[in-house]
């Protein structure tokens, strides 16, 4: 079983609908940029403003904006990723009740429920020692 980690959003302009998002819901907002993350963005040449991955925090899980231009048939606009604690398992068992996999990745593992719908399973972030 898992926990919804985030809740992302393919767009094509993150950062306008990133803000749009974080202005409609109660307790959310746009994640701040620190001096690291304007520093390797720049690398990249690019700013906040053109990043393609936005991250916009609040009460729930958190919401993702990332770039994917164009609309594609085979892919949702919206998808949950679902964070779990053995992903190997989870995938067995999902797949056990009609899930596909999609495709599998080093942190996480793109499948479709039974109707299609895709949704990320994502590797449960470990706690780390103080």
């Amino acid at each position: 079983m898992g926990a919804i980690h985030e809740i992302v959003f393919d767009c094509d302009k993150p950062a306008l609908l990133a803000q749009f998002w974080a202005e409609l819901l109660d307790g959310y907002a746009v994640r701040d940029y620190d001096q690291a993350e304007i520093a390797r963005l720049a690398t990249l040449g690019l700013t906040p403003e053109t990043d393609p991955t936005v991250m916009v925090d609040g009460p729930g899980p958190s919401i993702c904006f990332q770039n994917v231009e164009g609309r594609r048939p085979d892919n949702n606009r919206v998808h949950f990723d679902v964070e779990v604690a053995q992903r190997s398992d989870e995938v067995e068992r999902l797949k056990a009740n009609g899930a596909e996999i999609v495709r599998v990745l080093p942190t996480y593992t793109v499948m479709r429920d039974p109707e299609g719908n895709q949704f990320c399973l994502v590797d449960q972030r470990q706690a780390i020692a103080a």
